[in-house]
């Protein structure tokens, strides 16, 4: 989709409908009080009669527009006459997205760039615009022979005053670069299991390096992890004729003695439980297991695009978990890089068996952070829902800086606490660690576990398994925490 910037009345741009704000008490945005007189008294007139109360989200499209080049409007309420919550100015831009679904409409000129929200410039306004239009035209075609989709929209003009301009303008790069990293981590989530192989993450890796001369991308075999001792990752490939690849993707923007920012994402191509076999209901959606080494790569994508003074490293551990007659058994015994044993109690809590020997790969790196994010424990989205992500870790300044980011994107998460005592549940008879702590506190003993590997760091984890795909009748994936990650990316970069 293109975008673009215009200081222009919105009333003279060529387009399909232009979308005009209005409040509860019948008033419309300050910036549309230009409006011709002629435009004005039509849309009074709709106000009027009750066809636009301006309740938050409501929308009113108006079809003809006499003696007038604008060939429709669309109203979009904004609730009351004061700065909006970023929620609700949300929840409006995606209504005003979506009513404009519609074969007839391809072009739009948007006017909501200026709404006064709560603790928010013009910058965050504008990238909201391109994140959330570009969300609601995502709709996955790869594999489907008609590649028509719903949204047919292929121009949006984003309206703002001519003093706002460079802050348009930098919310306009952000907005495309983190709308691009989103769609590419739904793109490969969405995919089937027997297309997104571990082998499949590797090249589009490589793929992405070769796009962007500022990404430098290395793929680990199995044979070369073998040598660093990754006995717990390579233990669940086993049960797989896939083999594990693990991904690393370098992007230096920042000072050359800069210690980087390492993001390591789970990328299990497909979950089958291993010998601890998932129910068969629902498990078509254990292809959407690599959602968080999809995030990964969105995220170093979405940093490259905005060109960020900072060194950032991406690592993905990509595998499968089958059942087969070589893959973990309940009670195996693996030695991970660290040199740490593991009982395996349960072969279906796998994602921490690749993530541990990835976070001691990420020592290497001498790295300032390291966040893990994966979609870990279906705890989680008992304890959380499908709100926010989980959120672990044993720095206050980094959770801290996340839970800001989290609500300055408006991808939320929720801190939980990693207690000692949690680390009780991990003790095991015969090998340092188990890798399940029982039923209790699922979420928070899988972060005890990943923390034994990450002691040497500060560290922080997301659990993003309510998070990253929506289930369901339209299930598929949403992206998330791509929008989290940048931001506490443009906040690094800023402080």
């Amino acid at each position: 989709m293109d975008y673009s910037i215009e200081t222009a009345a919105i009333e003279t741009l060529p387009c399909d409908c232009i979308i005009i704000g209005v409040y509860q008490n019948q008033q419309l945005i300050a910036s549309e009080s230009t409006l011709t007189d002629n435009l004005q008294q039509v849309i009074s007139k709709v106000i009027k009669r009750g066809d636009a109360s301006g309740k938050v989200g409501e929308t009113a499209l108006i079809n003809v527009i006499p003696d007038s080049k604008v060939e429709r409007v669309l109203l979009v309420g904004l609730g009351e006459n004061k700065p909006l919550s970023t929620k609700n100015y949300r929840k409006a831009l995606s209504a005003a997205v979506n009513s404009l679904k519609k074969p007839y409409i391809k072009s739009i000129a948007c006017g909501l760039a200026d709404v006064g929200v709560e603790g928010c410039n013009l910058q965050w306004n504008v990238r909201q615009i391109v994140e959330i239009f570009n969300d609601a035209s995502y709709q996955f075609t790869a594999l489907k022979s008609d590649k028509e989709t719903e949204s047919k929209l292929q121009k949006v003009i984003i309206t703002t005053p001519d003093s706002g301009l460079a802050l348009a303008q930098s919310g306009l790069i952000q907005g495309l670069a983190i709308a691009e990293g989103v769609s590419l981590a739904k793109a490969l989530a969405d995919l089937p299991g027997n297309v997104c192989t571990p082998t499949y993450m590797a090249e589009q890796a490589v793929e992405l390096g070769k796009t962007h001369p500022g990404l430098s991308v290395k793929i680990l075999e199995e044979s070369e992890m073998k040598e660093l001792g990754m006995g717990s990752f390579l233990s669940v490939s086993r049960g797989s004729r896939q083999p594990a690849k693990l991904i690393a993707l370098e992007y230096l923007g920042g000072k050359k003695d800069s210690k980087p920012i390492v993001l390591v994402g789970k990328g299990l191509t497909f979950d089958a439980g291993g010998i601890s076999l998932k129910p068969g209901a629902g498990m078509d959606e254990m292809k959407y297991d690599m959602c968080g080494g999809a995030a990964v790569m969105g995220t170093l994508l979405a940093a490259v695009k905005m060109q960020l003074p900072l060194n950032i490293v991406g690592l993905v551990p990509s595998s499968e978990n089958m059942p087969d007659g070589d893959a973990n058994k309940p009670g195996d015994i693996v030695t991970s890089m660290l040199g740490k044993t593991i009982e395996i109690l349960n072969t279906d809590a796998e994602g921490r068996l690749i993530l541990c020997d990835t976070l001691t790969y990420a020592e290497r790196y001498k790295p300032d952070v390291v966040i893990d994010l994966a979609t870990l424990t279906g705890a989680c989205l008992v304890a959380l829902g499908r709100v926010p992500s989980g959120l672990l870790g044993n720095d206050d300044d980094l959770c801290n800086a996340l839970i800001k980011a989290g609500e300055s994107s408006c991808d939320s998460v929720w801190r939980l606490p990693l207690w000692e005592e949690y680390q009780e549940q991990l003790k095991s008879n015969f090998a340092d660690l188990a890798n399940i702590g029982g039923k209790d506190a699922g979420t928070i003993t899988a972060a005890c576990f990943l923390s034994h590997f990450a002691k040497n760091f500060r560290w922080a984890h997301l659990d993003i398994a309510g998070t990253a795909w929506r289930t369901g009748q339209f299930k598929g994936a949403t992206g998330r925490p791509v929008p989290l990650l940048s931001q506490y990316l443009i906040d690094r970069a800023a402080s």
